[in-house]
């Protein structure tokens, strides 16, 4: 592991490659999600569930062959899909709100009870096809402090509504955590696993990235568990898909997603976090508070996945009769921008130690709406 040292950006050791290096991601259009063609009904006659199963539109939580899954943040584009069938609300704000109690806990469903925050940057020299990667000049600053803040704040504080119930005891998840580990991994990437049209020839697998979560745990000794969550985010022009049929991809399906695994008689939950992408995962409402467009579209992903994953880190606790979790029911809701940094001026609905972020809603049982603060 190189040396790391937090100053105004996050360095990676001297022969490494900075920060300020790296050109911005690629601009990928909106692709289709994968589909059939549609039975010989009236929309307006299919339920649901049925436009899901039909393969009409995404699900949001995907198992393989194995049964491991992984519970997407779709694209606006996707969830605007979802919502048409009944399945999630507009990307918008002043959409349908879910009825009260909208999140259903299901029985003997895990969650955290807090959050240890490991951090995972894959940097690489170079993308497999050669190209260059890298992240854009604040990216290492916001993202790092962001991620880490996440678990102590107003916003994680609507996760202590929800609790689990495990052989008759019933306890709530705590409003608390911090940084635990960062680990910049300037090894080369694998060769692509999976074909996909916003990143040809650059894209990783879930399994491939599990490998990655596994080696960083390696390398710095550090083990799973039930209150630790490794969020990898991984660099420019480098998409990801599921599985190697390139069944759900980075920027046509999905912008984020969490997941977990078994290792060592323990539960790893990490979080997959491909480079922001405004194009394909902003609706153009948000702002940028810190002034790097890349940096700041990262910090509403990472919220929604780290708070997902303390209600529902094992996909079986908290989460709708639509499959839709705690960040779903508002993604893309970011409510009133009631912060300024002065600095530039531009405006954020949250301000952390000093640090101001744009970062969506999260979903409150109790009011049933979509809060920056709670509960």
């Amino acid at each position: 592991m190189k040396a790391l040292v937090l100053a105004s950006c996050l360095v990676i050791g001297s022969a490494g490659v900075s920060w300020a290096q790296v050109p911005p991601g690629p601009q990928v259009g909106h692709g289709p999600p994968n589909s059939i063609a549609a039975p010989a009904m009236s929309l307006k006659d299919l339920k649901p569930q049925q436009a899901e199963a039909l393969g009409l539109v995404p699900k949001l939580t995907l198992s393989d062959s194995s049964g491991h899954a992984i519970h997407i943040l779709p694209t606006p584009a996707v969830a605007a899909q979802r919502a048409k069938y009944g399945l999630g609300v507009p990307p918008a704000p002043g959409g349908r709100l879910p009825t009260a109690g909208a999140l259903i806990y299901h029985s003997g469903g895990s969650v955290m009870p807090y959050q240890l925050v490991y951090l995972i940057f894959w940097a690489p020299a170079h993308l497999q096809n050669g190209g260059a990667t890298g992240f854009s000049p604040k990216y290492g600053t916001v993202d790092y402090l962001h991620a880490a803040w996440v678990p102590d704040n107003g916003l994680n504080n609507l996760a202590t509504q929800y609790y689990q119930t495990i052989g008759g005891v019933t306890s709530y998840i705590v409003n608390g955590g911090f940084l635990s580990g960062v680990y910049v991994d300037q090894g080369a990437l694998p060769a692509s696993g999976c074909t996909d049209s916003a990143t040809p020839g650059n894209c990783i697998t879930d399994a491939q990235i599990q490998t990655e979560v596994a080696h960083a745990m390696a390398v710095n000794g550090w083990t799973g568990g039930m209150n630790k969550i490794f969020v990898l985010f991984t660099s420019s022009g480098e998409g990801s898909c599921f599985d190697s049929g390139s069944s759900s991809c980075a920027y046509t399906q999905y912008c984020a997603y969490h997941s977990f695994f078994s290792s060592g008689g323990q539960n790893v939950i990490y979080a997959n976090m491909p480079y922001a992408n405004p194009a394909n995962c902003q609706t153009g409402v948000e702002t940028s508070p810190n002034g790097d467009a890349l940096a700041d579209a990262e910090t509403s992903p990472t919220s929604h996945e780290m708070i997902e994953a303390v209600t529902d880190p094992l996909l079986n606790a908290w989460f709708d009769a639509s499959g839709n979790e705690i960040g779903d029911l508002c993604a893309y809701n970011y409510g009133t921008n009631t912060w300024t940094n002065p600095a530039n001026s531009i405006t954020a609905n949250q301000s952390w130690n000093g640090w101001y972020f744009e970062d969506q809603q999260e979903y409150n049982n109790h009011t049933a709406s979509c809060t920056q603060v709670g509960p």
